[in-house]
Parts: C-alpha cells; sequence; structure tokens
C-alpha cells in the first residue's frame, strides 16, 4: 500500500462520493512525506454553494501540516516545480480535464502529453485523484460526451505509468493491480 515515487505515481478512481478523496488522502499520510496538495478545480465562489461547500469539506479533512497549491490548469508546470521530500496529492483529473475542454483536439493531445512527461519527471511521490464518469447515463450534450471521453482516454494513458492503482467504490479501496489484467490494445 506504500507510495514509491520510483515506482511511478498511484492513480486513486471512483465515482462521485465514493470515497477516493480520502483514500488518496489516507495514502499520502501513510506515506510519512510532506504532503502538497494540488487543487486543480476552481476556486468556490458564492454562485456555486454546492461546489464551495464540498471545497470546504476537502480543507478540513486536510492537516494542517498539509501546504495546498491552487494549481487550476497549470498541473503539470507544477509538478515539476516540487523538489524532495515530499509528496504531491492531485485533486483531481476531472477538473484538471474540464478545465480544458475548450482545447481543440490537437492542444488537448499536447496538454495530455505535458502531464504525462511532468509525471515521469516529477522529483517527489504523486497520488492523483480522478473521478470515473460514464458509469451508466450516456450525457445528454456534447460536451458531458467530450468530458467523459477525455478523461477516460486519460486515465487509460496514465495507468501505465502508475506503480499503484485503486478503485473506491461504496468507501471500499480495491487494489486494481492486485486483482486485475490489463484490457488488450483494439
Amino acid at each position: 500500500m506504500a507510495v514509491d515515487s520510483a515506482a511511478g505515481p498511484t492513480l486513486v478512481l471512483g465515482p462521485a462520493r465514493s470515497g477516493k478523496s480520502r483514500w488518496a488522502e489516507h495514502l499520502a499520510i501513510q506515506s510519512g512525506q510532506p504532503v502538497v496538495y494540488l487543487a486543480t478545480g476552481p476556486s468556490p465562489t458564492d454562485q456555486d454553494p454546492s461546489w464551495s461547500s464540498r471545497i470546504a469539506a476537502h480543507q478540513r479533512r486536510r492537516p494542517s501540516s498539509w501546504r495546498t497549491l491552487e494549481v487550476g490548469a497549470d498541473l503539470a508546470p507544477s509538478l515539476l516545480d516540487l523538489r524532495p521530500p515530499g509528496l504531491a496529492l492531485v485533486d483531481s483529473l476531472g477538473t484538471w480535464v474540464a478545465a480544458g475542454l475548450d482545447l481543440d483536439a490537437a492542444a488537448w493531445r499536447l496538454r495530455c502529453a505535458g502531464l504525462e512527461q511532468s509525471l515521469r519527471h516529477c522529483a517527489v511521490s504523486v497520488v492523483l485523484v480522478s473521478e470515473q464518469a460514464g458509469w451508466g447515463v450516456v450525457p445528454a450534450t456534447a460536451i458531458g460526451g467530450l468530458f467523459r471521453d477525455r478523461l477516460g482516454a486519460l486515465e487509460q494513458q496514465l495507468e501505465p505509468l502508475c506503480s499503484g492503482l485503486w478503485l473506491v467504490v461504496a468507501g471500499r479501496a480495491l487494489d486494481l493491480r492486485a486483482c486485475s489484467v490489463p484490457v488488450p490494445a483494439g
């Protein structure tokens, strides 16, 4: 269950309200390393009380010793700026993907390649949190479908880099490396 920077990042996946962030926080605490929390989502606003409430709940759970960086779409360069000792907890890839939905396909591929390179060269351990989208209803909008497709493709792109791979459902964490086989390329 240890997080090991030499072996690659750890990816924690799960649907909304599954406990994936709490599991990622647990892994970060168990590492015993100083933690930098990289927030990729928009800052809370008065216009969205639900989002503000979610942010506040995450903030209350974090130990006071953790440093928080609001990186938004600048995740890749922020990862490269980190220096040991430490662990970076990225929450989340879904909000990072949402921030890039206005990019055309070529610009999006470049952004994803930049993230992959930063993960390969990051000097500290990394725990990535990512939403599992599209488990049920097909999005009714084109932007919803684009989000689902980009997030799923990004997760599959990053999976080979990851030494730890967890799926969190209903408050239970499953070690996917221990109980799964890769899907053949198609």
